[in-house]
C-alpha cells in the first residue's frame, strides 16, 4: 500500500521515518511480513517502509512505482483487523510494487506491440491475394487469352512455390544480419506488388510464367520472416495466438478476396480495353505496393534494435522477457556465431528432416485452398456466384483458427490441436467423395476450410522447439519453411481438371498426405516427451528447480 494522508493519533506517522533527505522525492510503499498472531484477537505485523521512485508513461498519461532500489526495516507494529482494514494492509505477492510495475509495464507494451503487428495481417491478406489470384482468374478468361493448354495452368500455379523453396532460408539468414526488418520485408512486399501488375499485361503464357516466378522469390522472404519477427517480440505462451491472429489473414483473404474478384470480374470486363481478369492483377498489385510503403514505418524492428514508439522500461521488459523465456534452453541473444555452420547442423538433424517432411505432407494435403473456387464451381453455379460461396466457409476459418490457437497457447499444448484440425479435414474430403449432392458438397468446403489452423499450430511449434538462439531460430524457420514449400510447389499437380469434377483422386492422396502428418508429428511429440522424463528425472536427482519442458 502506499501511505499517504494518515491522521496524526495513528500509530504509525510517515512523518517520523520520512525526514531523511536521501529519500526525498520518493513515494513510499509499506510493506507487511513476519505475520504473528497474539492475544486478543491482534496480530503483530513487521513493517518495511520502502522507498519506491514513482515512473511516468507518456503514452497511457499513468503513474506507477518502479521496483524499489532499496528498502530498510523501520517499524515494529500492533495492529488488529479493524486497522488493517482501514489502511489496506495487505500480505497478497500482488501487492508486492514490482510485481505492480512488471505488469503495468508488461500490459502497455502488449499492447502496442499488438497494435503494429497486426498490421502483419494485413500484409498477409494482400500475399493470399497476389497467390491465389490466378485461380479465380481462371474463371474468366485467363487460360484462353494466355493460349495455355493441359497441365500449364497447375504449371502457372507451381512456379511460385518453386521460388519459395530457394529463398526462404536465405531470406531468414539475412534477417539475422539486420536491425530493420521492417524495411527488409516492406521493400520486397512492394516489388511483388510490381512485378503481380506485370502479370496482368501478359500477353502469352510464358511471359505470365516468369512473372510468376520472380513474385516467388520475393515472397519468399515474407511469412518466415514474419514469423521469426513474432517470435522474437512474444513469449512462448503467447506465440501461437499471436501467430494464428497473423495467420487469421489466409481467411479473411480467401473471404473477401473472393468477394473483391467477383466483383470486379463482374464489372471491369472491357474497362480501358483490358480484360476483367487483367484488372484482377493491376489493382490486387497497386494495393501491395502502398500497403508495402506503408509497412516502411508501422512495422516493429527487433528488441535489441532502438524503438521510438516504446519508453525505455517498456524497451528493457521486451529484451528481459525473452531472456526468461529461453532459461536453461541457450541464450536469446540476437548474436550468434556460425553463420553455415547452423544451416549444415540443421541439415544433419533428423528432427528437422522429420518435423519439415511432416510440414510439408501438411500443406500438401492443404491444397484444396488454390483450387477452391473450382471446387465451388463443381456445384453448377456461375463465376460469380461461385466465388460469393467461398466466403462463409472462410470466415468461419478466421474464426476457428483464432480459438483453436488460442486454446493451445492456454494449455501450452500443440500435437492434440494440430491433430483436430487435420481430422476435420479429413472429414471434409470425405464428404466430398461420398457425392456431388450441392449441400453435402458444400458442407464439406466449411470443414476443409476449417482445417487451415493445423499449418499454424505445426510452424509455431517448430519455433517454440527449435534453437532458442534467434539466429539459429531464425534459419531453423526458414529451412523447415523451405522443405514444407516443397509441398505447395507438388500440389498443384494434385488437381488436375480431368479428375474433376469430383476430384476424388485429388481427396484420397490428400487424406494419406494428411494421416502422414498425424504420424510423423506424433513421433516427434514422443521424442520430445521423452527428453522432458529426462530432464525431469536428472532435475530429480541433482535436487534442482524444474527448468526448461518442450511444449508437446
Amino acid at each position: 500500500m502506499l501511505m499517504r494522508n494518515y491522521d496524526s493519533d495513528t500509530s504509525f506517522s510517515p512523518r517520523a521515518v520520512c525526514t531523511e533527505p536521501a529519500y526525498s522525492g520518493l513515494s513510499w510503499a509499506m510493506l507487511a511480513k513476519n505475520e504473528t498472531f497474539g492475544v486478543g484477537g491482534k496480530s503483530e505485523i513487521s513493517l518495511e517502509l520502502v522507498p519506491v521512485p514513482l515512473l511516468h508513461d507518456p503514452v497511457s498519461s499513468s503513474t506507477y512505482m518502479s521496483s524499489p532500489s532499496e528498502s530498510r526495516s523501520l517499524l515494529h507494529l500492533e495492529v488488529d483487523e479493524s486497522t488493517q482494514s482501514a489502511y489496506g494492509t495487505s500480505l497478497d505477492d500482488n501487492d508486492d510494487p514490482e510485481y505492480i510495475s512488471r505488469k503495468v509495464v508488461e500490459r502497455n507494451l502488449l499492447r502496442k506491440l499488438d497494435f503494429r503487428t497486426a498490421y502483419l495481417v494485413l500484409i498477409y491478406i494482400l500475399n493470399q491475394m497476389d497467390r491465389n489470384n490466378a485461380a479465380a482468374a481462371r474463371l474468366r478468361g485467363l487460360e484462353k487469352d494466355l493460349g495455355m493448354k493441359g497441365t500449364q495452368f497447375n504449371t502457372l500455379i507451381s512456379s511460385l512455390y518453386i521460388g519459395y523453396v530457394f529463398m526462404q532460408t536465405p531470406s531468414n539468414f539475412i534477417l539475422t544480419r539486420i536491425t530493420k526488418p521492417s524495411l527488409y520485408l516492406s521493400s520486397c512486399m512492394s516489388l511483388w506488388g510490381l512485378l503481380t501488375t506485370l502479370v496482368g499485361i501478359s500477353t502469352s503464357y510464358y511471359q505470365a510464367l516468369s512473372s510468376r516466378f520472380l513474385v516467388g522469390f520475393l515472397e519468399a522472404t515474407f511469412y518466415p520472416g514474419a514469423v521469426y519477427l513474432l517470435s522474437r517480440w512474444y513469449r512462448r505462451e503467447e506465440l501461437g495466438y499471436r501467430t494464428a491472429f497473423f495467420t487469421a489473414g489466409i481467411g479473411i483473404s480467401n473471404a473477401f478476396g473472393s468477394l473483391l474478384a467477383s466483383g470486379i470480374l463482374a464489372t471491369m470486363e472491357g474497362v480501358l480495353g483490358y480484360a476483367a481478369w487483367r484488372w484482377l492483377f493491376f489493382i490486387e498489385g497497386y494495393l501491395t505496393i502502398l500497403v508495402g510503403i506503408g509497412g516502411m514505418f508501422i512495422l516493429p524492428d527487433f528488441p535489441s534494435s532502438p524503438a521510438s514508439w516504446l519508453t525505455p522500461a517498456e524497451h528493457n521488459l521486451a529484451q528481459k522477457r525473452m531472456e526468461e523465456d529461453s532459461d536453461g534452453h541457450g541464450t536469446a541473444d540476437p548474436t550468434s556465431s556460425g553463420g553455415f555452420a547452423v544451416v549444415l547442423s540443421l541439415m544433419t538433424d533428423w528432427r528437422a528432416w522429420l518435423i519439415g517432411t511432416a510440414l510439408c505432407c501438411c500443406n500438401a494435403s492443404l491444397s484444396f485452398n488454390m483450387f477452391f473456387p473450382t471446387l465451388a464451381a463443381t456445384m453448377g453455379y456461375s463465376p460469380t456466384v461461385s466465388l460469393l460461396l467461398c466466403t462463409p466457409p472462410w470466415i468461419m476459418s478466421t474464426i476457428t483458427a483464432v480459438t483453436v490457437a488460442r486454446h493451445s497457447d492456454a494449455t501450452r499444448e500443440r500435437f492434440g490441436h494440430m491433430t483436430f484440425a487435420l481430422l476435420m479435414l479429413i472429414t471434409g474430403y470425405v464428404l466430398a467423395m461420398s457425392t456431388m449432392n450441392f449441400t453435402v458438397r458444400y458442407i464439406s468446403l466449411f470443414f476443409m476450410a476449417q482445417a487451415q489452423v493445423s499449418n499454424v499450430i505445426l510452424l509455431t511449434w517448430i519455433s517454440n522447439t527449435f534453437a532458442r538462439s534467434s539466429s539459429k531460430r531464425a534459419v531453423a524457420i526458414g529451412f523447415m519453411n523451405c522443405i514444407g514449400t516443397s509441398g505447395n510447389t507438388l500440389s498443384p499437380y494434385i488437381w488436375p481438371s480431368s479428375w474433376g469434377p469430383t476430384y476424388t483422386n485429388s481427396y484420397l492422396i490428400c487424406i494419406v498426405l494428411a494421416i502422414s502428418c498425424i504420424s510423423l508429428c506424433w513421433v516427434f511429440r514422443r521424442h520430445l516427451e521423452r527428453l522432458n522424463e529426462a530432464a525431469g528425472e536428472e532435475e530429480r536427482e541433482l535436487n534442482l528447480a524444474k527448468g526448461y519442458r518442450y511444449l508437446l
